[in-house]
């Protein structure tokens, strides 16, 4: 090897930083993202070393759950990981609430590893696998389970080896007769609350009402399945099921807003089909309803994706109601927390899948936490029709997921080395106007948190 390249690799080798002991957050910023494919909110965490760590707010998610603690990790070390997390984790909450505290914990993890050179899958306590199974997530929008099939095959012609698809209401809601229903109950579940910016008052009006509609939980809709809704269900996954084969796992999501009853009747029709899961049939709070569904069918249940903190998971791991977990990290408390929601499943003799619908940044925090977790089973992929998914980070292989598998590199931190500003900004949210712009109406914000006397 010439001098001068053996000079250049040994220096690629040295973190030229200061000590890590030395490192402060100095800024946060955020740039917000749309179609890649849903609503995403980037996170940068800046240093006095110049090292910049990334993160994301969940899919869907306010940039305000993360911002609002920037003022409380200004000046630190975010080294520091699990006091910092400690101290700001009373802010975050179940479902997108959990956006703000997961992003920065991410954020953290990536700093840590790029100042001490460390891939965060070591710091978890290495490796269980060398690539991390990935399965692929399609819509089932069209009528035709065997147009479904298609769709499926063409994923497995691309490598992967595990499949999810949607079953449940949005297939039969026009078919008169499916679904028994209170009057016009179906024409809202329809609708979907817009963002951006409303103009009126009767706009307000109206997305607010249907943000109420889609709150109400599934035992209280008033919603079930016909007889001749079922057998059209059946048809359904038994048509993708002779288009895809048996070999392949295929599991089942989007039910829509049933009861438990409902849930366990379709869960009888297709254990035929051998689900790989049926996930998120009844909201996970009613952890009762979960064991009573568990215990009347074959298929294995799931949930878990709008779970926050291992204390959350822990009274539905205990009650048996649940064969599958399936956080989302940028729900359930980031990196370190995750782990920890694992290692406790599989001390119930529970699996785990992980929930990401999010970008490359979002992908490589759950791909080391499933490197470095024991029991787990398949990482979810929902962008296999975003050609610009890839671009949207540098230093990770292109394409990230290959042959249904992502590679995770020897690389300190989450492994990236940038975000590409030119991609991020031709897929803006509507109504931003820029990325990563000047935050500082944040670095005061301040109140007497603690929540105990």
């Amino acid at each position: 090897m010439p001098e001068a390249d053996g000079a250049d690799e040994a220096l690629n080798r040295v973190n030229t930083h200061s000590k890590p002991s030395d490192l402060r957050i100095t800024d946060m910023r955020v740039a917000e993202i749309v179609g890649a494919p849903f609503t995403s909110v980037l996170l940068k965490i800046y240093t006095n070393q110049g090292i910049v760590g990334l993160g994301e707010v969940r899919d869907g998610a306010s940039a305000t759950y993360a911002m609002m603690l920037k003022s409380r990790l200004l000046g630190e070390n975010p080294c520091n990981i699990d006091r910092l997390f400690r101290r700001i984790k009373q802010f975050g909450g179940h479902g997108r609430q959990g956006g703000g505290v997961s992003a920065v914990e991410i954020a953290l993890w990536d700093l840590v590893g790029k100042g001490y050179g460390v891939p965060i899958y070591q710091m978890l306590g290495g490796r269980f696998r060398e690539k991390v199974r990935v399965y692929c997530d399609t819509d089932a929008t069209v009528p035709s389970g065997t147009e479904t099939g298609k769709r499926l095959k063409q994923r497995m012609e691309l490598g992967f080896t595990f499949l999810k698809m949607d079953l449940g209401l949005m297939q039969i809601a026009d078919v008169p007769g499916a679904v028994v229903f209170p009057a016009g109950s179906l024409e809202g579940y329809r609708d979907h609350p817009g963002r951006g910016a409303v103009k009126t008052f009767d706009e307000r009006r109206v997305r607010n009402a249907v943000y109420d509609l889609h709150n109400v939980q599934h035992p209280f809709t008033g919603l079930h399945f016909s007889d001749k809704g079922l057998d059209l269900l059946e048809q359904y996954i038994a048509e993708v099921r002779e288009v895809i084969g048996m070999d392949v796992p295929l599991a089942i999501d989007h039910i829509g807003h049933i009861s438990v009853q409902n849930g366990i009747r379709l869960a009888r029709r297709i254990e035929k089909y051998v689900p790989a899961w049926l996930e998120d049939v009844i909201p996970w709070q009613y952890t009762e309803q979960y064991r009573q569904l568990q215990g009347a069918t074959t298929v294995p249940i799931c949930t878990g994706e709008d779970i926050y903190l291992k204390e959350g998971f822990e009274p539905l791991l205990k009650s048996g109601g649940l064969s599958v977990i399936h956080p989302d990290l940028l729900t359930s408390g980031g990196i370190l927390e995750t782990k920890k929601i694992g290692d406790m499943a599989q001390d119930h003799g529970i699996a785990m899948a992980i929930h990401m619908a999010e970008s490359p940044i979002a992908a490589m925090a759950a791909a080391h936490v499933a490197t470095a977790t024991e029991n787990f089973m398949a990482l979810e992929y929902h962008s296999a029709d975003v050609d610009w998914w890839d671009d949207i980070v540098t230093g990770l292989p292109k394409p990230l997921v290959k042959d249904g598998f992502i590679t995770v590199p020897d690389k300190p931190g989450l492994g990236i080395d940038d975000v590409v500003d030119e991609v991020i900004s031709q897929h803006l949210q509507p109504g931003v106007t820029g990325i990563w712009q000047p935050t500082d109406h944040w670095d005061d914000e301040y109140s007497w948190d603690r929540t105990w006397s």
